[in-house]
């Protein structure tokens, strides 16, 4: 087994993005030239969660979007917060991300449900976001002109650390005093 968990560590370690269970096993399966199961995968992912939730590891496997990948634990987020904040050069604009947010919540909507919902032009926004890829085209409305309809990515989930969509924060996740304007007399 502990041989099968070394293998499984390094495809999850050197994968840029959350490998799925279904691509591990089909490398496995090509490199031992036999059918390798599944759930001696999720026991060798079991037991690297196991591992590296000791507390001289800064990082562990965690299942994201899908796949797993090696994540930093929460009580480093500070210090990479500030690194990752001084290398960004390249952050999305306060436009870009209320045009995201709006995809985000609505999805599947066209480029002018977003302009309806904004009031202004969402052409260079949308287009920066599907640059990104956060943001991709799911396929075309039935309205008139048949416009494109837009939705969140995979890249989208990654890049916010959430499995899926339902792990966005509703309106109740917010409270009343963070969202208040100026003093109450």
């Amino acid at each position: 087994m502990e041989f099968l968990l070394n293998h499984v560590e390094a495809l999850i370690f050197c994968s840029p993005a959350p490998i799925q269970l279904s691509d591990i096993r089909s490398t496995l399966s090509e490199m031992f030239n036999a059918e390798v199961p599944e759930t001696d995968i999720e026991r060798a992912i079991q037991g690297l969660q196991k591992k590296y939730a000791a507390p001289e590891f800064s990082f562990y496997p965690l299942q994201l979007a899908g796949g797993y990948q090696f994540m930093t634990k929460p009580e480093y987020q500070a210090s990479i917060g500030i690194f990752l904040r001084q290398q960004s050069k390249k952050q999305l604009s306060a436009s870009a991300m209320e045009t995201l947010s709006i995809i985000a919540y609505k999805q599947p909507i066209t480029k002018s449900e977003v302009e309806q919902i904004r009031g202004v032009n969402c052409d260079y926004a949308v287009q920066k976001l599907l640059e990104k890829e956060l943001v991709e085209i799911k396929g075309k409305s039935d309205g008139i002109g048949r416009p494109i309809l837009y939705g969140t990515s995979r890249k989208f989930e990654e890049h916010f650390g959430i499995n899926s969509l339902r792990d966005l924060p509703t309106p109740k996740d917010f409270s009343a005093d963070e969202n208040k304007i100026g003093e109450e007399k």
